[in-house]
């Protein structure tokens, strides 16, 4: 596996591209492929997204995304938890057939699972909020997570810090808060989140993420 990453305008190959939003910038990376797969072939839309943190440390998802963030757009959803509010919950709900969430460490709802994997394509994909590892974000920590889950892709969240890292020929990422929410531990906190489009044994990952406010 290979693990590419560009930036480009916020238009991208595929379905996504009809829906170009003025003041979101998209990053394209590419994990078990030389190139992007051509319009039409990315296979199946993976919506990565997590840290809402919705009223207690942001208002709202910022309109940006709301244009893009529309039910039936994607066929799953991986939320790395952290709504807060039942009513983000039912909202997430409602854009994807398929939609796994965990237990953030903000979340009260204790029927969430701390972790679960969830088999997309040919890639095994771990999902857990992230607060559990220590230190936080720690690429080593989380492949110890990773090795115990026996996943391909581990998704993560906690650190309001969108990432894409390669290590140990595992696919670790982190879709950041998509409010911009605040965080102890990050400055700056810059809205985002990712799409995963996955296909046989490829998965494309774009980043969104909203400049300029």
């Amino acid at each position: 596996h290979t693990l590419h990453i560009t930036e480009t305008a916020s238009q991208t190959a595929g379905v996504w591209a009809r829906y170009p939003v003025v003041g979101v910038v998209l990053h394209i990376a590419e994990f078990g492929c030389a190139c992007i797969m051509a319009a039409g072939d990315l296979g199946e839309y993976v919506l990565v997204v997590g840290d809402f943190h919705i009223p207690d440390r942001a208002n709202a998802i910022p309109e940006q995304f709301k244009e893009l963030l529309k039910p039936g757009r994607m066929q799953h959803v991986l939320c790395t938890g952290n709504l807060t509010a039942p009513a983000q919950m039912e909202a997430v709900m409602e854009l994807a057939p398929n939609v796994h969430t965990v237990r953030g460490d903000c979340d009260e709802d204790e029927t969430l699972p701390e972790e679960t994997v969830v088999v997309i394509g040919s890639f095994r994909i771990g999902l857990c909020h992230g607060h559990q590892v220590s230190p936080a974000g720690s690429t080593q920590a989380l492949a110890h997570l990773q090795r115990r889950m026996d996943v391909d892709v581990l998704v993560t969240g906690h650190t309001h810090q969108h990432s894409i890292v390669e290590y140990e020929n595992k696919l670790f990422v982190n879709p950041g808060s998509v409010t911009g929410a605040l965080s102890p531990s990050t400055e700056d906190v810059v809205p985002s989140f990712l799409l995963f489009a996955v296909k046989d044994k490829t998965i494309n990952v774009y980043i969104y993420q909203v400049v300029d406010g």
